[in-house]
C-alpha cells in the first residue's frame, strides 16, 4: 500500500497595523499539518510621518472628507504592498507561492457598544482589492465586522491564535500583548474551560501620544522617561475611577476611547510631564494586573508569556513584575516567535482559517453568538 505524499505547506503573510500606528509589521508563516503556525521571515516598514498624521486626524474623527479617506486608505494600501514585497525580497518565494495575504487593515475607530447611542460598529481602513492588485496575492480581509454582526465585540481576535500556537500545557498559561492597548488570554490547562480573554485598558497608546507632545518623537525608549518621574497617586485614582476597568468581560477598546483628551480632562496642569509619564506607565501595570486577578482570582502562580512593544519597555516591565508577584515572565522566543511578531502572525493564521472555511473567532472571547468563518477573499 502506498504511503500518501505529505500535505504541502502553506506560506502566507500578515499584516499589522495597530493601535500604536508606527509602521506596517509583516510575518510570513508556514502552516502544516499537526503542527503549531511556524514563523519563517519577517518585515517592518516604518509609517511615514504623512501616513501617520493622515491616519492620527481620522482616528475618531467627527468629520471627514471622502478624499482624506481615499488618501489615507490607498496610501496605507500602497505601505503595505510595500511591506509584502520588501519580505518576499528576503526569501526564495515568489507572489504566487503565497496562499494568501492576511491584512488587518488600520482602526480608525472601534465600537462594539455603538457611539452615542447608534448601532455598533468597528472601521478598519483597508484597500484589499488593492492590495491584491498590487501584490499579486490573494488578500483575506475584513476580519472583525461578521463577529460584530454575530453580536460579538470583534476583538481581541489573537486569543484564537494563541491557542493554535501555544496550545495547552500542563499548567495554565497567560499571553499578554502590550501594543497600543493591553489585552490578556488565558489558555487554561483544563480543556473543559474554555480559552478567555479580554482587553485590560491602555498600554502605549497614551504613553507614545503624551511623550510624543512633551519629548517629541513615537515613543519612550526602555521607558526611561516614565521612570525619571514619580508616580501621582491621585491622578492614578482617577485614571482607574473609569468605569472601563470595572466592566465584565467581553470587552475592548481602543484610541477612540483612550486618547488625549481622556488624559487631560484629568489633569489639573500643574502635574509634571514626566511624573505623568510614570502614572500612565502604572496605569498600565495596574490595570493588566487587575485584569489577570479577574481571570486568577486565587492569585496563584502562572506562565505570562508577555509580548507587543511594551515588552521592549524596561520600566513598564519592571512595574508589571512589581505587581505580580506570583507571575513567570517569559517570551514567546521559548515558542519560535518574537515577541513583535504575534499579531502580525496572528492575521496570517486568519488567513488560512478564512480559505479553509474555518472558524476564526472564539466566543468566549468576543462574545458573539458562536464560531464565525471571518473576513472575504479577494482573488490576484
Amino acid at each position: 500500500m502506498k504511503t500518501p505524499p505529505a500535505a504541502p505547506t502553506l506560506y502566507y503573510i500578515g499584516l499589522m497595523s495597530g493601535t500604536s500606528l508606527d509602521g506596517v509589521d509583516a510575518a510570513l508563516i508556514a502552516i502544516e499539518p499537526g503542527t503549531p503556525p511556524r514563523l519563517v521571515a519577517t518585515h517592518a516598514e516604518p509609517m511615514p510621518d504623512t501616513l501617520h498624521s493622515a491616519l492620527l486626524a481620522l482616528c475618531h474623527a467627527e468629520q471627514a472628507s471622502f478624499a482624506q479617506l481615499a488618501f489615507a486608505e490607498n496610501t496605507f494600501c500602497a505601505l503595505q504592498a510595500q511591506a509584502v514585497k520588501a519580505l518576499l525580497a528576503k526569501q526564495p518565494l515568489s507572489p504566487h507561492q503565497i496562499t494568501a495575504i492576511g491584512s488587518h487593515g488600520q482602526t480608525i475607530e472601534h465600537a462594539p457598544s455603538g457611539h452615542h447611542g447608534g448601532p455598533a460598529y468597528t472601521l478598519q481602513l483597508d484597500n484589499p482589492s488593492l492590495l491584491a492588485e498590487l501584490t499579486g496575492c490573494t488578500v483575506a480581509a475584513d476580519f472583525r465586522r461578521r463577529d460584530l454582526a454575530a453580536g460579538g465585540q470583534a476583538a481581541p481576535l489573537a486569543p484564537a491564535f494563541h491557542q493554535a500556537l501555544f496550545g495547552r500545557k500542563s499548567a495554565d498559561q497567560l499571553i499578554l500583548n502590550l501594543g497600543g492597548i493591553a489585552n490578556i488570554t488565558w489558555l487554561p490547562r483544563d480543556e473543559d474551560h474554555p480559552v478567555l480573554g479580554f482587553d485590560t485598558g491602555p498600554a502605549n497608546v497614551l504613553l507614545d501620544a503624551w511623550f510624543a507632545e512633551h519629548q517629541g518623537g513615537r515613543f519612550d525608549q526602555d521607558g526611561a522617561w516614565a521612570k525619571s518621574g514619580q508616580v501621582d497617586e491621585k491622578l492614578l485614582a482617577d485614571f482607574l475611577a473609569d468605569p472601563f476597568f470595572r466592566q465584565p468581560p467581553p470587552r475592548s477598546t481602543g484610541r477612540e476611547y483612550f486618547h488625549v483628551a481622556w488624559l487631560k480632562q484629568r489633569l489639573t496642569g500643574r502635574e509634571l510631564p514626566a511624573d505623568v509619564q510614570a502614572t500612565l506607565a502604572e496605569l498600565t501595570a495596574i490595570s493588566v494586573a487587575e485584569g489577570i486577578g479577574q481571570l486568577l482570582p486565587n492569585g496563584q502562580p502562572t506562565t505570562l508569556i508577555t509580548g507587543g512593544g511594551g515588552a521592549h519597555n524596561a520600566y513598564l516591565m519592571a512595574r508589571l513584575a512589581h505587581h505580580l508577584p506570583n507571575a513567570t515572565f517569559t517570551s514567546p522566543t521559548a515558542y519560535g516567535w518574537p515577541e513583535d511578531w504575534i499579531e502580525a502572525g496572528a492575521f496570517a493564521w486568519l488567513a488560512h482559517q478564512r480559505l479553509h472555511h474555518l472558524p476564526g473567532n472564539l466566543p468566549s472571547v468576543t462574545g458573539a453568538q458562536g464560531p464565525r468563518v471571518l473576513g472575504g477573499i479577494y482573488a490576484p
